[in-house]
C-alpha cells in the first residue's frame, strides 16, 4: 500500500532532499546536489522565483519508508505569459514502481485540479526555463552542470501512467580540438574586421551593467521560446548570485552593434565533475575537495547563447560559437555541450551541426490531462 503525504516539517523535507542519495546510491552516473542548495532552491521565503510561483511537496511511503517524490508546481508568471493553465511536476523521484510513480502524479493532478488548472507538464525544477526535461537517451555519461538526470526506467514509468511527449530538448556535443570549418572562421574574422562590432566579456567586478544587459538578451532574444518565461530582477540578481562564483570571465562573451548589446552567452566549467566528489556537502570538508578537484575539470557546457531579433541573420552567434571555443582550448577543456536546445529551433541547431556538433543527449517534457 502506497501513502502520499505532503512535506509538512523540517524532517519531511530532510526526507525529500536526501531519498535520491539512496535511490542512486549505485548509479556510477548521478550527480548528487548540494542539499543546501536545493532546500534554498526549494525555500518558498528565499529563492524570487516563489514570488510568482507555489508549489507542495509530496513524499510516497510503503510501510514506513520513503519510496518516492515529487513536487507540484504552478508557475503563475508562466500562466499569465502564455495565457495557459498548466501545472508542473518537479524534483520527481520514484523507485522502478508503477504504483508509487501513478500515486505522486496523482497527488499533482488533485493539486492543479483544486486549482483550476488543466495540463501537467514535466519534469521541471522548478520552471520550464530552468532544470528542464527528463533524460530519455542514452543513460551512459554523468550530466553536465545545471542539467538533470535520471535513471532508463523513469520514461518507461511516466508513460505507463499516462505521460505522452510535448517537447524534447537537445544537449549537443563537441571536442575543443574539432577543426573549424573554413566558410565559418572566415566569416568570424570579416565581422571581427568590422569598426562597429565589439566583442567583449562581460565586467563581472562590475556586475550591476552587465545584469541589466543579460536580462535585456533574455527578456527578448527568448521570447518567442516555448519554454519563455520573462525574468525579474530580483530572479536575475540571484541567478547572478548562484553563478558568480562558478563563472570564469573567459566564457562570458557579449557582442555590442554599434554600441548597442545585441547578442551574449555564457559557458560554465563542468562543476558536476567536483560535485559528484564532494557527496552533498562542503562542509566541512568537500570546500577542500572543491579546490582540488575544480583545477581537473575537463568539460564545458554552453549554458546560454541569445541573439536580439533585430540582429538575428548577421553572425553574431558564429562569433560567440568561435570565442567560447576558443576559451574552451585556453583552458584547457577537451569536451564541450552546448545545451538545452529545443528540437525545433533550427536557427540554432543549424549553424553549431556545421561547426560540428552532434546531439549527444535527449530529454524530454511530458504531458498529461489534469
Amino acid at each position: 500500500m502506497v501513502t502520499v503525504s505532503r512535506v509538512e516539517t523540517a524532517a519531511d523535507l530532510d526526507r525529500f532532499v536526501k531519498l535520491p542519495f539512496r535511490l542512486y546510491r549505485d548509479d556510477p552516473n548521478w550527480v548528487p546536489p548540494l542539499m543546501s542548495d536545493l532546500k534554498r532552491t526549494l525555500n518558498t521565503g528565499r529563492n524570487p522565483f516563489w514570488q510568482h510561483a507555489d508549489r507542495d511537496l509530496f513524499l510516497a511511503a510503503r510501510e514506513g519508508k520513503v519510496v518516492g517524490r515529487v513536487a507540484a508546481i504552478v508557475d503563475r508568471g508562466y500562466n499569465e505569459y502564455h495565457q495557459s493553465k498548466l501545472a508542473i511536476f518537479g524534483y520527481f523521484e520514484t523507485e522502478d514502481d508503477t504504483e508509487v510513480a501513478g500515486a505522486l502524479l496523482d497527488a499533482v493532478a488533485g493539486y492543479a485540479r483544486t486549482r483550476g488548472l488543466e495540463t501537467i507538464y514535466g519534469p521541471a525544477n522548478p520552471a520550464l526555463n530552468d532544470e528542464v526535461g527528463m533524460l530519455v537517451d542514452p543513460f551512459d555519461s554523468p550530466p553536465m552542470i545545471k542539467s538533470s538526470y535520471n535513471p532508463a526506467y523513469y520514461p518507461r514509468l511516466i508513460e505507463a501512467i499516462g505521460f505522452t511527449k510535448v517537447k524534447d530538448f537537445y544537449a549537443f556535443g563537441m571536442d575543443s580540438d574539432q577543426p573549424i570549418p573554413e566558410k565559418f572562421e572566415r566569416v568570424v574574422k570579416l565581422l571581427r574586421t568590422r569598426p562597429e562590432i565589439e566583442v567583449r566579456h562581460a565586467d563581472l567586478k562590475n556586475l550591476k551593467p552587465s545584469l541589466d544587459l543579460i536580462k535585456q538578451v533574455y527578456n527578448d532574444a527568448w521570447s518567442k521560446n516555448w519554454d519563455f518565461e520573462p525574468m525579474t530582477d530580483a530572479e536575475i540578481e540571484d541567478l547572478a548570485r548562484q553563478l558568480k562564483p562558478l563563472i570564469i570571465p573567459d566564457f562570458v562573451w557579449m557582442v555590442l552593434y554599434k554600441g548597442e548589446i545585441a547578442a551574449m552567452s555564457i559557458g560554465l566549467p563542468d562543476y558536476n565533475q567536483v560535485l559528484k566528489k564532494v557527496n552533498g556537502r562542503l562542509f566541512p570538508f568537500g570546500w577542500l575537495t572543491f579546490l582540488i578537484e575544480k583545477r581537473r575539470i575537463n568539460k564545458a557546457r554552453l549554458w546560454t547563447m541569445g541573439v536580439l531579433h533585430k540582429f538575428r541573420n548577421l553572425g553574431f552567434d558564429a562569433l560567440l560559437y568561435y570565442e567560447s571555443m576558443m576559451a574552451a582550448r585556453r583552458h584547457g577543456f577537451k569536451h564541450g555541450e552546448l545545451s538545452m536546445i529545443l528540437e525545433d529551433n533550427v536557427a540554432v541547431i543549424r549553424p553549431i551541426t556545421n561547426l560540428g556538433a552532434r546531439i549527444v543527449k535527449t530529454y524530454r517534457v511530458y504531458q498529461r490531462p489534469v
